[in-house]
C-alpha cells in the first residue's frame, strides 16, 4: 500500500487487486449485491484504492480494514441510489394544474373587485392593520409591536374590518 501511495507502483497494485478483488466480490454478494453489481462495485472500490492510497494511514487501520470500509461505503451508496422511490406518472401531485375555466375566472375577477371595493370603504386605521396581517403576513402581536398599539386593539380593528367587509360583500350580492 505504501508503494502504491508513494510511487503508484502498478505491480503492487496488481498484487493487492489479485488478493482483495475476489474477497471484496464475495463480501458485496453477502451484503446483498447481485453478481454483476458486486463486480462493478469491486472495480469502483479498487479504483478508489488506487486514487486515494495516499489517504491510508497504517496507524488507524490495517489495509484490509481500510479497503473493506471503502467497499462497505460504496455498497451503501449503491443501495441509496437504487432504493429511491419510483415516481408514479399518474400521481395527482405531479400533474400540472388544470386550466381555470372561463366562468370561474370571471367569477373570481368579480369577487376580487367586490373585495377591493369593500376594502376601499374601510376606515384607514382598520385598512392598514388588515393589509399588514394579510399582505405582509404579520401576526397580530407583530402588528401591535410595529404600530405601537395594544394587541387587543389590533384584534378588535381587524375583527371590525371583517364585519364591515362581510356586510359590504353581502350587500353587493
Amino acid at each position: 500500500m505504501v508503494k502504491i501511495a508513494s510511487d503508484q507502483c502498478r505491480e503492487s497494485f496488481a498484487e493487492l487487486f489479485a488478493f482483495y478483488a475476489p474477497r471484496l466480490k464475495s463480501y458485496m454478494q453477502r451484503l446483498g449485491a447481485a453478481e454483476s453489481e458486486a463486480e462493478e462495485l469491486v472495480q469502483e472500490v479498487m479504483v478508489t484504492v488506487w486514487r486515494k492510497a495516499g489517504l491510508y494511514d497504517r496507524q488507524q487501520a490495517s489495509v484490509s480494514t481500510w479497503i473493506f470500509r471503502v467497499a462497505r461505503n460504496r455498497r451503501i451508496d449503491a443501495q441509496r441510489r437504487t432504493t429511491r422511490p419510483e415516481l408514479e406518472p399518474d400521481e395527482p401531485m405531479l400533474q400540472p394544474a388544470a386550466a381555470e375555466q372561463p366562468d370561474a375566472a370571471v367569477a373570481r375577477g368579480q369577487m376580487e373587485e367586490k373585495v377591493r371595493a369593500a376594502m376601499a370603504n374601510l376606515p384607514e386605521e382598520q385598512l392598514v392593520l388588515l393589509q399588514a396581517a394579510f399582505y405582509d403576513g404579520l401576526s397580530h402581536s407583530e402588528i401591535a409591536e410595529a404600530y405601537g398599539i395594544p394587541l387587543g386593539t389590533v384584534k378588535s380593528r381587524i375583527r371590525l374590518a371583517f364585519a364591515k367587509m362581510r356586510g359590504g360583500l353581502d350587500d353587493a350580492e
